[in-house]
C-alpha cells in the first residue's frame, strides 16, 4: 500500500460491520493530549505513530480490479505484476518486496523516510539507498588516514629522546605495552565494526550501538573535542618545526639571554605571534581543502604521505651508511658497543627542554616516558571516522586499521634497535634532531618530513571531527546540536567550519602544554569505550552478535579496556579524573536533556539476562516477608468513564507511588478493550503506546499491558491468572471506588465490582480500593493530621506496610499514624492495646493505639452533626436495599423462578442485610468521629457474603464511606508481608 492509499480518505479503509475510519489528524484530541503528555519527544514522530497506530482494526483495500474482485492488488508490474498477483499471492509477496528493499521491481514509487531515525534502516527498507559522488576502499579510506595520524612528530623529534632516556629494554617494553593496547582496541573495533552495516561516525557509531545513547554521547562528544584540539596540537607543531628550519620566515623576534657559567649569550627563539599567524593561515589552507569534500582529500592525502614515507627511509639509509663521529659527534654508526651501552635506562633529571640537568625540575620515569610516547600511537580511530563515506565497512576498517597499526608498531621496534645501537647515549638525550641529523643525504628531507607528517595528521583530524560532529548529531540525541545535522550523503560543512573556530581558538592560546595530556585521556577513553563494547558484546553472546571478524575474544576486549585505564593513570591521574568528569556531565545532560532513543544496546541486553537469571534465582516459592515488595496491578479504567483520549485517572500513578519506598518496584497498568482480538488488536497496540506514556509522563515505574478480551470479567480473569512471571507477579490489586455507579445509574457496576473482589480473592490477591481519588495529592502538596488504621481482621499486615510506605513520601511525612482496633468487651481493651503496642514496637514502627469497644459504637449525644448524616445516611440505603429486595422478589414470582441477581441465584435474608447495614453505620459514624481530619483513613475491606446480590454489597460499601473525603478499603491476603525478625 503506498501513500496514494493513505490519502483516499475515508474510502480507503473498511472493517468488518461497516465502520469505516479515517487517518488521525494534527489535531485530533488524542494526539493532542499525547503532545501536551510528552513534551520531550519529536512531535513527527508522535503524529505519525499514533495516526497509523489508530487508523484502523482491519484494513481492506477498496479497489477493485478489472474482474470486479474487491481487495486485490493494482498491477503496476505488467507481466511480471501479473505472475506475482497470481503465483506468490498466497506468500505475501508485497511484504518480501518491501522488507528486501526491491520495491523499484514493481515499479512503484518509495516514500522518503519522514525522520531522522527512519534512516536508520534506510538501505534495507527503502529500495536502493541514494549514492554517494565519491566512495573510498581500504587503502586510501582507512589505511593512508589511520598511518598519517599515528606516525607524527613524536618520532621525528622525542623518539630517539625517549629510547636515550629509558634504554633499548625499556623502550622496547614501551612500544610493546601501547602498541598492545592499540592492537587489542583494533581487534575489538574490528568485530564490532564487521557485525552490520555501520553508518557514518566511526567510533561514535559503534560504542553509541553498543553502551546506548547517553555513553555514546558523551565518549562521541569528547572524542571529537580531542581530534578538534589535537589538530590544534599538529599544527603548531607543523609550523614550529618550519621556522625552526627557516628561522628567516619569521615576522617577529624573541631574544632570550642563555647563561652558561660566567659567559652569556643572547639566542632567538620562535615568537608566540608568529605561531599563532603562521598556525592561523595554515589552518585556513586546511579547512580549504576539507570544504573540498573527500574527492578534494583523497588528491591532497598523497602529497603528504609519500614525502613521509621517503624521510622514513632516508633515516632507515642513514643509519645504516652512518659511521664513527660521522656526520657528527656522538655517532657511532651501528654499533655493538653503543647497543649494550644503551640497553639499561638512566632516568635523570632534566630542564624544560629535555636537556639532562642534574639542577633540573622535571624528573623521568617509566609512567612519563608512556605519556609522552603514547600520543605517537594514537589515531587508529581516523578512517573509522569517515564511515560514512566508505564502499565497504565491513572490509575496509578491519584490514586497513589493522595493517596501520601493525606497520607502525612494526616501525617504532625496528627504530628502537637501529636508534640505540647508531649513537651513545649522550647524542641521544641531546641532539632533539638526531633523525635529521643521521638522514641521507641532507637534513632538510626531515624538516620536509615532519611538516607533511604533522599537517597530514592535522587533515585527517579535521576531516574526522566534523564527522563525527555530523553524525551525533544526526541521530537527534541532543537538540542543541541540530545546527550540524546534514543529509545523508552531503558534506559536513557547518560542523567543520565549528572544527576549524576550535582548532583556530587552540591555535591562537599558544601553549597547549596544559591540554595535551586532555586530548590524550579523550582518545584513550573512546579506546576503552571500544573495548568495553566489544567485550560486552561479546560476554553476553546475543543471537545479534555474528562478526565477520573472528579473532576476537571477551577476555582480549576486557584487556585492552584495562590497558587503556592504567596509561590514563599512567600519565596523569589528574587528567584522567578532569577527562572522566567532563565526560560523566556530558552523559548526565544527555540522561536529562537528551531524547529517549532505543539502539538495542548491550546494556538492554545484559538487564534482559539479568532478569532472567534473577527470575529463575527467586524461583516458584512464597518470597520471604522481608523481601516483600509490593507490587501493585493499578486497574485503569475499570467502570469506563474517562474521557477516551485518556488512559488512567491521572491520580492513579501518584497513588501507585505512594506504595513503593523510595520509587523502588514495579507498577502494572493494565486496561482491558471489549471486543474480538483480531479485530481489536491495533487498537490494543495504539492504547498501551498511550498508556506508557501517562506512566512515564508521571514518572512512575511501570510496565503498561492491554489486554483484549470479550468483556470486562473475563479479561479480568485472565489478568490476576496469567499476568507476571514466577515470583514476580503482581500482589496488590488497585482500583478506585466507584463512586458515580448511583448518580450515573449504571446498573452494572455492583455486579462487577463484587466479582473483582471475589476474583481477588480466589487468586490470593491483595486488594486496595481508594475512595476520593480526584482528592488524593500530589508529591508537592504536603498533608498534616494523622493517618488512620482501622485495624479490624488479620491481614498479614499489609495496612501497617501501607501506612510506613505513606510515611515516606514527602506529602505524609508530617502525619502520625493512630491505630484503631476494636474490642468486643470492655474488660478485653487494655489486654488488646498492649498486645498491640508491643507488636508494633517488635516491629520497629511508630504509632497511636485506640481501642473501640463494641458497645461504644452506639451513636453518642455528642456525635452531633455526624450522628445526623450517619443515620440519614442509613435510613436511605434501608429503603434502596428494601425496595430492590422487593423487586427481584416480585420477578421471580412472576417467572416462577428461584431469587436470581445478576444473573446468578441469590440467598436473601432481610435481617442478616438489615445487620451488615447496621454494621457499616457504625463503623462509618466511628470513623466520622474520630477521623473526620485524618489526612487518610485506611480500613480493612469486608468480603462480599456469599450468595448475597452485588447491590447490597454495594449499598454496604456505600454507607461505609459515606461523608470520607479520602478512604483506602484494604484486604490481604494468606501470607505475612511484615515480620517481627532481623
Amino acid at each position: 500500500m503506498n501513500n496514494g492509499d493513505l490519502e483516499g480518505g475515508e474510502e480507503a479503509f473498511h472493517v468488518k460491520g461497516g465502520r469505516k475510519y479515517s487517518p488521525v489528524g494534527a489535531h485530533d484530541r488524542a494526539v493532542l493530549e499525547m503532545s501536551s503528555m510528552d513534551p520531550g519527544s519529536s512531535s513527527s514522530e508522535s503524529k505519525s505513530s499514533i495516526s497509523y497506530l489508530c487508523i484502523s482494526r482491519k484494513i481492506k483495500v477498496g479497489t477493485q480490479d478489472s474482474d470486479g474482485r474487491e481487495g486485490s492488488i493494482p498491477d503496476n508490474g505488467g507481466a511480471n505484476g501479473l505472475n506475482r498477483e497470481h503465483k506468490l499471492e498466497l506468500f505475501g509477496f508485497d511484504s518480501l518486496v518491501n522488507i528486501l528493499g526491491l520495491k523499484s521491481m514493481t515499479g512503484e514509487q518509495i516514500p522518503a523516510p519522514s525522520s531522522p531515525r527512519d534512516i536508520e534502516d534506510v538501505s534495507i527498507t527503502n529500495g536502493h539507498p541514494k549514492p554517494s559522488d565519491v566512495k573510498m576502499g581500504t587503502i586510501m579510506g582507512v589505511f593512508v588516514p589511520c598511518f598519517q595520524s599515528i606516525l607524527g612528530i613524536i618520532y621525528y623529534i622525542r623518539f630517539s629522546w625517549i629510547i636515550g632516556m629509558g634504554g633499548i629494554g625499556e623502550s622496547l617494553l614501551l612500544v610493546s605495552f601501547c602498541g598492545l593496547c592499540t592492537f587489542l582496541t583494533t581487534l575489538s573495533l574490528s568485530a564490532i565494526a564487521t557485525n552490520g552495516a555501520m553508518k557514518g561516525g566511526g567510533p561514535y557509531y559503534l560504542i553509541g550501538r553498543a553502551l546506548g545513547p547517553e555513553v555514546g554521547v558523551s565518549i562521541g562528544l569528547c572524542f571529537f573535542l580531542g581530534n578538534a584540539v589535537a589538530g590544534a596540537l599538529y599544527v603548531l607543531g607543523a609550523v614550529e618545526t618550519f621556522l625552526k628550519a627557516l628561522p628567516s620566515a619569521g615576522i617577529f623576534t624573541e631574544t632570550t639571554t642563555k647563561v652558561n657559567g660566567t659567559i652569556s649569550e643572547p639566542i632567538q627563539s620562535i615568537s608566540t605571534h608568529d605561531l599563532q599567524i603562521y598556525g592561523i593561515v595554515v589552518t585556513i589552507i586546511l579547512c580549504i581543502i576539507v570544504f573540498g569534500g573527500v574527492k578534494m582529500i583523497n588528491r591532497v592525502a598523497p602529497a603528504f604521505l609519500v614525502p613521509v614515507l621517503f624521510s622514513v627511509f632516508c633515516i632507515f639509509i642513514g643509519v645504516l651508511l652512518a659511521k664513527k663521529d660521522d656526520p657528527e659527534p656522538g655517532v657511532t654508526g651501528l654499533s655493538l658497543e653503543s647497543f649494550k651501552n644503551n640497553w639499561s635506562s638512566d632516568y635523570q633529571n632534566t630542564n624544560n627542554a629535555g636537556i639532562p640537568d642534574a639542577e633540573g625540575k622535571v624528573h623521568w620515569n617509566f609512567n612519563a616516558l608512556v605519556g609522552l610516547f603514547f600520543p605517537a600511537v594514537t589515531g587508529i580511530m581516523a578512517g573509522s571516522n569517515r564511515s560514512a563515506s566508505l564502499k565497504d565497512t565491513q572490509r575496509s576498517i578491519p584490514i586497513g586499521t589493522l595493517a596501520a597499526t601493525l606497520a607502525t608498531t612494526g616501525l617504532y621496534l625496528v627504530s628502537v634497535f637501529l636508534f640505540g645501537a647508531v649513537a651513545t647515549r649522550d647524542k641521544l638525550l641531546t641532539d632533539r634532531l638526531l633523525t635529521a641529523t643521521i638522514a641521507w643525504p641532507f637534513p632538510a628531507i626531515i624538516h620536509v618530513g615532519i611538516i607533511l607528517s604533522t599537517l597530514g595528521a592535522a587533515l585527517q583530524s579535521l576531516t574526522g571531527a566534523p564527522r563525527l560532529l555530523a553524525a551525533i548529531a544526526n541521530d537527534d540525541i541532543l537538540p542543541v546540536l541540530n545546527y550540524f545535522r546534514v543529509a545523508d550523503g552531503s558534506e559536513p560543512h557547518i560542523a567543520t567550519l565549528f572544527t576549524a573556530i576550535i582548532c583556530m581558538g587552540c591555535v591562537i592560546i599558544g601553549n597547549l602544554d596544559l591540554i595535551t595530556p586532555t586530548v590524550t585521556m579523550f582518545f584513550l577513553l573512546c579506546y576503552s569505550g571500544v573495548n568495553l563494547s566489544c567485550f560486552l558484546l561479546d560476554l553476553l553472546d546475543a543471537p545479534s552478535w555474528r562478526p565477520r571478524w573472528k579473532f576476537h575474544h571477551w577476555s582480549l576486549s576486557l584487556l585492552g579496556a584495562s590497558i587503556c585505564v592504567v596509561i590514563m593513570f599512567l600519565i596523569s591521574w589528574s587528567f584522567t579524573v578532569v577527562s572522566l568528569a567532563l565526560a560523566s556531565l556530558i552523559y548526565y545532560y544527555v540522561s536529562i536533556k537528551g531524547k529517549a532513543g532505543d539502539w538495542g544496546d548491550g546494556f538492554k541486553s545484559a538487564y534482559f539476562q539479568l532478569a532472567l537469571r534473577s527470575l529463575r534465582s527467586l524461583g516458584a516459592n512464597q518470597v520471604h516477608p522481608k523481601n516483600w515488595y509490593p507490587i501493585p496491578l493499578v486497574f485503569c479504567r475499570p467502570w469506563g468513564k474517562l474521557p477516551e483520549n485518556v488512559p488512567c485517572h491521572p491520580k492513579l500513578a501518584d497513588f501507585a507511588n505512594c506504595m513503593k519506598k523510595k520509587g523502588r518496584g514495579m507498577s502494572i497498568f493494565v486496561n482491558i478493550l471489549d471486543g474480538d482480538y483480531h479485530e481489536c488488536a491495533e487498537d490494543a497496540k495504539a492504547a498501551c503506546k498511550q498508556l506508557d506514556t501517562y506512566i512515564n509522563y508521571k514518572n512512575c515505574e511501570g510496565v503498561a499491558e492491554i489486554v483484549v478480551a470479550p468483556n470486562m470479567t473475563e479479561g479480568f480473569r485472565g489478568i490476576v491468572q496469567t499476568m507476571g512471571l514466577g515470583n514476580l507477579k503482581p500482589n496488590i490489586v488497585v482500583m478506585r471506588y466507584p463512586e458515580i455507579w448511583r448518580r450515573e445509574n449504571l446498573k452494572e457496576i455492583p455486579a462487577r465490582f463484587v466479582g473483582i473482589i471475589n476474583d481477588c480473592i480466589v487468586a490470593n490477591k491483595a486488594v486496595v480500593i481508594v475512595k476520593g481519588l480526584d482528592e488524593w495529592p500530589n508529591e508537592y502538596q504536603r498533608q498534616y493530621g494523622s493517618i488512620d488504621l482501622y485495624w479490624i481482621v488479620r491481614d498479614g499486615g499489609l495496612m501497617l506496610l501501607l501506612s510506613q510506605l505513606l510515611l515516606t513520601k514527602e506529602s505524609f511525612e508530617s502525619c502520625k499514624i493512630q491505630v484503631f482496633c476494636i474490642a468486643e468487651e470492655d474488660s478485653d481493651a487494655e489486654g488488646l492495646k498492649a498486645d498491640v503496642k508491643k507488636f508494633l514496637y517488635d516491629l520497629r514502627m511508630q504509632a497511636e493505639v485506640i481501642v473501640i469497644t463494641i458497645k461504644s459504637w452506639d451513636v453518642q449525644p455528642e456525635g452531633g452533626s455526624q450522628q445526623d448524616e450517619s443515620l440519614e445516611a442509613f435510613t436511605a440505603a434501608q429503603q434502596r436495599v428494601a425496595g430492590y429486595l422487593a423487586e427481584i422478589k416480585t420477578a421471580a414470582k412472576k417467572e416462577g423462578t428461584p431469587l436470581m441477581a445478576d444473573g446468578k441465584p441469590v440467598v436473601v435474608d432481610e435481617q442478616q442485610a438489615e445487620k451488615f447495614l447496621y454494621t457499616t453505620l457504625k463503623l462509618n459514624s466511628t470513623i466520622l468521629r474520630y477521623s473526620r481530619m485524618a489526612a487518610v483513613v485506611l480500613v480493612s475491606l469486608p468480603p462480599p457474603p456469599v450468595s448475597h446480590p452485588a447491590y447490597c454489597y454495594m449499598e454496604y460499601m456505600d454507607l461505609l464511606v459515606e461523608n470520607v473525603p479520602r478512604l483506602l478499603m484494604v484486604r490481604g491476603y494468606r501470607r505475612d508481608v511484615v515480620t517481627l525478625f532481623t
